[in-house]
Parts: C-alpha cells; structure tokens; sequence
C-alpha cells in the first residue's frame, strides 16, 4: 500500500480483514450517538468488539456490546464515570476514541458588546468540546491503557483544518490542538505498548454537516461517516501503526503526518543537536521528573 505523494492512486482502502484485531476489545468512546461515531460503534459491534459509549444524547445502537452512559465531555468527572463504567463491565480498556465534537460558535473577530458598551469575550463553546474534551478523554484513557498490560491506543477525532486555514476559527484551532496533543501525547510512548493516533476525514456526511446540504449547497461530494470511522478503527487494530495521522476523502485513505513532518524538516533543516527525536525528549522529561 502506497502511502506517499498527492495523487488517488497512492491511497488505499481499508478491508474488513485489516480490522479483525478489535475482536473482543473494550473501546471506550465520546460522540457515539450520530455521525462517524455511531458508524464506528455499528462496525466495531459487527467486529465482535465491546463499546463503552460517552455522549449527551442516547446512542441509538443497542445489545449486549454496547454499554452506554449520558456524558458532557467538558466535565471531568462525567468523563471518569464513563471509564469506571467501562472497567465494572468490562474489567479492562483496550483503546479509546475521543470523538465527540460540535461545530463552529465563534470566529473571535467578531464584535460582541453588553448593555454598557463593553466587549464582551469570546464563546468557548467549541474550545470545550472539542478541545479540552478530548484531552479529558486522553488523559483518562493513557491512565486505565497503563492498567492493560496488552497496552492499548487512543485514537483523536482530528480535521482537515488541523493543518489547513480555515474561517471557522475555534473549530480550526481546536483541531490544531487536536493535531498537536496527539503528537505530543504519542512522543512520551516511544518503544512502549500504548499509542496515540488521530484520523482527519475530509468532507463526511455527519450530524454537523449533511451530505445533501454539502452536495446542493457547497458542491462538495462528501463521503460516508463509515470510511472515516473505518479510519480509527484500523488506527486501533493495527499495532504497528503509532503517531500517525490518517487522511480519508470519498472512502480512500493515506497517512499524512509522515508527509507533514517530512516537508517540516526537510525545510528547516535541523542539524545535530537542533532537534532531539522523541526518545530522547521522553528520555530526558522523565530524568527531569524524577530528580
């Protein structure tokens, strides 16, 4: 499978084979009730997973697989219910996919004043959810993924707009962040059996935007909420694939972050000693916590 250069035939598809490792695994997820999370819960059931559901609203996937709690991903406590949940029914997390989110509120240049003529600040709606939610989710599930001894993975639901501009401004830099804890994240389990991995479907019918308001409106043609889902899942069964950002456009996929960083450093040119790798950060950061 090709994974490099910009043109359809270097990417791939993901087959039902690909994904036979999530057989009895316990996922843990946010934003399973719409969109490209009930897709992933209606796959991973038919994989012979175990999902463990976080969302506000009630997921409408229903059995003895899915066990579900109503959670606000901005609470913190709410989301540590839902892995405590997950460890009474289950005894064990294997991965863990932040994936609730909410569109645009804010593009913070807009002017919005009080009754005294004051501006007023900006709404942080979105930060919360699709931000701090998912760090919430992260931090939560490296802790009971370190209880594993099989390890495990968190998979970030990211955007297109992680690495692109983008005028929904809070919707874009939370995505950025998105990008970026996923990076950092993964950089402190180097040569360890826990990963961190984001996916960034491009146009994907879903509860924020239709697929017939993007075809009339936009002219976009958009893809399935099951290929994106498809993404994290194929993040989660195979181990071998850690740091990686996975790209999905109409149903075909490529991993990106490598051609990313690829062209970061190709034009800075890090010398010796410019740039340690993420071993020697994650070395050295533990030999500063432990003086």
């Amino acid at each position: 499978m090709a994974q490099n250069g910009g043109t359809e035939d270097s990417f791939f598809d993901i087959k039902d084979s690909d994904l036979t490792g999530l057989k009895d695994k316990v996922i843990v997820m946010t934003g399973g009730s719409s969109g490209i999370g009930l897709a992933f819960v209606k796959l991973c059931v038919g994989q012979g997973a175990k999902i463990v559901v976080g969302d506000v609203n009630e997921c409408p996937e229903k059995g003895d697989d899915v066990t579900f709690m109503k959670v606000d991903v901005t609470d913190w406590k709410q989301q540590l219910a839902l892995f405590k949940k997950a460890i009474e029914v289950h005894q064990k997390i294997d991965h863990v996919f932040a994936n609730a989110g909410i569109g645009p509120t804010d593009t913070f240049v807009k002017d919005e004043l009080d009754s005294n003529g004051d501006l007023l600040p900006p709404n942080m709606r979105t930060m919360d959810i699709d931000l701090n939610g998912p760090i919430y989710t992260s931090k939560l599930g490296i802790h009971y993924l370190n209880k594993n001894p099989s390890g495990g993975s968190v998979v970030i639901t990211a955007s297109p707009s992680s690495f692109s501009p983008f005028v929904a401004t809070d919707y874009g830099t939370a995505k950025h962040g998105c990008l970026g804890l996923m990076r950092n994240l993964n950089a402190h389990f180097v040569d360890t059996n826990i990963r961190v991995n984001c996916i960034t479907p491009l146009w994907t019918a879903s509860g924020l935007v239709p697929a017939e308001h993007m075809q009339q409106t936009l002219g976009i043609i958009s893809q399935p909420p099951e290929a994106a889902a498809r993404s994290a899942m194929l993040l989660m069964a195979d181990e071998n694939r850690r740091g990686q950002t996975m790209f999905s456009k109409r149903s075909m996929f490529k991993e990106v972050d490598s051609i990313l960083m690829g062209a970061i450093h190709s034009a800075i040119a890090p010398g010796e000693g410019d740039m340690p790798t993420s071993k020697e950060q994650a070395q050295k950061y533990k030999d500063q916590m432990t003086t």
